[in-house]
């Protein structure tokens, strides 16, 4: 089904362009021509229409995964097709997705495997609230890391893919069902964006995807408590990563936390490492084969939390070695040398 409304949208692209259509400039831009920007609703399309296959108790899961979600969705559309939401209303809006969640399924986040703050986390309050913002941030995550084809949705189905397999390991049938549905909503818009690129996301599509993951880990911690808390932590690792490794290096540079750049791990990977792979490649080609190439930055935490998801040790100690892993590349991309201690350096060579 999203395949299908991917087609109907690119066909009827005449007539909701003058709204939809991406512009070629900008900070982040990588693209070399207007693209479309409402390859979410494709994905929530998919995802409904999936929905009305699945067994019951997957029903319930998925039905009320999608109704939290709704806030992020309606407010990424918004900004997809206005250009105006401030990035503080999206934010909001993903918060509010987590504080939904709750309502609706009474789940939240209740430990973290630390002691105290698992202590705090058992006041009702102080629970949702953590999972409010927890929630939002990996949305945000996702949308930052959705700067080349096929990078935030290729990512987001690896997420999948460990989630559903560590569910089957547990022997949750309903939580595998509801991760294959999504996957397959997923995976009928990447047929349309990588490589060709013909659609992109959106924020609609990479904050509703955000919060989709990021629920799935609640509701894992939930159903199963055997489960380490830093196991979804790690299945997400990379667009965390990202995020906090950027905000690092903005306050390092003076900068607003919000504000644009080229200085993403992809955009580095694209015109250090890529360029030179392609000399003569078209900026599409190299735009999707920079998206195939950083989706091993997600598969390697995330194939740590598959082997390791109820060893606490082995998860922070993968952590902090993929976070290592992370910092010495995006070393050798700035400062053009190899080490572990820069830690996003202030200065960036170009």
């Amino acid at each position: 089904m999203a395949l299908l409304v991917n087609l109907l949208l690119l066909a009827t692209l005449r007539w909701h362009g003058h709204l939809s259509l991406d512009s070629s400039t900008g900070v982040q831009r990588n693209h070399s021509q207007t693209t479309p920007r409402v390859g979410g609703v494709a994905v929530l399309a998919g995802v409904l229409a999936g929905w009305t296959l699945t067994p019951e108790a997957s029903q319930s899961l998925l039905g009320s995964l999608m109704l939290a979600g709704v806030p992020a969705f309606v407010f990424g559309l918004a900004e997809d097709l206005t250009k105006k939401v401030s990035v503080r209303s999206r934010l909001l809006a993903t918060m509010a997705c987590g504080v939904l969640g709750y309502v609706l399924t009474g789940h939240s986040i209740t430990a973290v495997n630390i002691p105290g703050i698992d202590w705090l986390l058992g006041a009702p309050l102080l629970s949702v609230a953590f999972t409010a913002f927890a929630v939002a941030g990996v949305a945000n995550a996702v949308n930052i890391i959705d700067g080349m084809n096929g990078l935030a949705s290729g990512t987001i189905l690896i997420n999948l893919c460990i989630f559903a397999l560590i569910s089957h390991a547990l022997g949750d049938a309903a939580l595998v069902q509801t991760c294959v549905v999504l996957g397959a909503g997923v995976l009928g818009f990447m047929l349309i964006n990588w490589p060709l690129g013909k659609i992109f996301l959106g924020d609609a599509g990479a904050y509703f995807l955000g919060f989709s993951v990021a629920w799935l880990a609640v509701l894992l911690l939930a159903r199963h408590p055997e489960v380490s808390a830093w196991a979804p932590l790690l299945i997400c690792g990379f667009p965390i990563l990202e995020v906090l490794f950027s905000i690092r290096r903005r306050w390092r540079r003076h900068q607003a936390i919000g504000a644009p750049d080229r200085l993403h791990l992809h955009s580095l990977v694209n015109r250090r490492l890529v360029r030179r792979l392609l000399p003569k490649g078209s900026r599409l080609a190299r735009n999707s084969a920079t998206g195939a190439l950083m989706w091993g930055a997600g598969l390697l935490p995330a194939t740590i939390a598959l082997y390791f998801f109820t060893d606490t040790s082995a998860l922070v100690l993968g952590l902090v070695l993929c976070s290592f892993a992370y910092s010495a590349v995006y070393a050798r991309l700035t400062q053009f040398h190899w080490c572990f201690w820069s830690l996003q350096p202030s200065v960036v060579k170009i």
